[in-house]
């Protein structure tokens, strides 16, 4: 399990530039589904079951991770720079970086030594922090980087603590690998996949993605934030790691299907799978695109538990990520049949 999660984890693929993602995982289904990439760079997968299946449906799972682009570059040779997808500025404060996969930065701000009092009380927002590349000057610079170059946080996947995992981009490689490995194996009816680029900026590539297959029902493959961490109240920790799958009724884009959210729970009761609820209406994920793509879409969002999300390291547990993959597998037949 750890080595393809492992690999996804580590490629980098901001958003708008998930190629090295798209072409890792293209190389790893095409034998066993029928696949094509569209304009914007999804890839749009048709697996073949025994079946044909009633009910078309769609699962889905983003390639793009956070990022930034480069804007400026300074007479001194400092790269300015503003975020891709959401992110906290206290989080990248001296983090390393890597730009175009190959050359090394630090994100860097004024010293605490020539900070005044406020300043101190502050953090910085992107705008007023630059990557420090080593170069000399601007011309310097300019031999290595150009406006409009990306970089994500140099960071790689490593276990840790009891069947845990730390690594930049599991929001959502974990998805990813769960929709390949659902690709690489057999199944009773047919359904469609999406790998889908942009979510980060707005669910760009899902809303392509889904008026091209047209699907009557989804079920969303994402990582959720789990707050189960020191200083948080039981009330706001929205879901919990080693809990299971997390099932979301409602977020910041969508209110999801009523049905596919109680059978959900039932399945997993039946099957034995722990799983839990987003207690708490906050974030989205594509869904939010998909739900209201041509005249509507039956949507499902489950999720990968994931403390801090979008950020150089993000914990998630092996457990929860096999849990989720066994509790999708379930619910393939029974919503592609139309028996929920």
């Amino acid at each position: 399990m750890n080595s393809l999660l492992e690999q996804l984890c580590n490629l980098n693929g901001p958003s708008g530039n998930e190629d090295l993602v798209r072409e890792f995982i293209l190389e790893r289904i095409k034998p066993f589904a029928e696949t094509k990439v569209d304009a914007l760079g999804n890839i749009i997968a048709f697996k073949q079951g025994k079946k044909r299946s009633p009910v078309k449906l769609l699962l889905d799972a983003h390639m793009d991770e956070v990022g930034f682009i480069i804007t400026s570059i300074t007479e001194e040779g400092y790269l300015r720079f503003t975020t891709t997808g959401g992110i906290d500025p206290s989080v990248f404060l001296a983090r390393r970086v890597i730009i175009n996969n190959k050359i090394t930065g630090v994100i860097s701000t004024k010293p605490i030594h020539l900070q005044n009092q406020d300043e101190r009380k502050k953090i910085p927002q992107a705008d007023k922090m630059v990557i420090d590349i080593g170069a000399k000057d601007k011309q310097e610079a300019e031999k290595y980087v150009t406006c409009g170059d990306y970089a994500v946080f140099d960071s790689t996947f490593q276990p840790f603590g009891q069947n845990l995992i730390m690594s930049k981009a599991i929001d959502d490689r974990a998805g990813c690998y769960i929709l390949m490995n659902l690709l690489c194996s057999e199944s009773e009816y047919d359904f469609y996949a999406t790998f889908t680029v942009q979510e980060e900026l707005g669910l760009r590539g899902a809303k392509t993605a889904a008026f091209s297959v047209r699907p009557d029902s989804c079920i969303v493959i994402e990582a959720t934030t789990a707050a189960d961490i020191a200083g948080v109240s039981e009330e706001n920790q929205v879901c919990r790691l080693n809990s299971g799958p997390v099932i979301s009724f409602m977020d910041n884009s969508t209110v999801y299907d009523r049905e596919y959210y109680s059978q959900t729970f039932k399945v997993a009761n039946e099957l034995g799978i722990p799983c839990q609820t987003k207690s708490v209406v906050a974030g989205g994920n594509n869904s939010g695109a998909i739900s209201v793509s041509a005249s509507g879409v039956r949507t499902l969002s489950v999720s990968v538990p994931c403390r801090y999300l979008h950020s150089p390291y993000s914990v998630a547990s092996l457990t929860d990520i096999k849990n989720t993959q066994k509790l999708i597998s379930a619910l393939i037949p029974r919503i592609a049949s139309g028996k929920i």
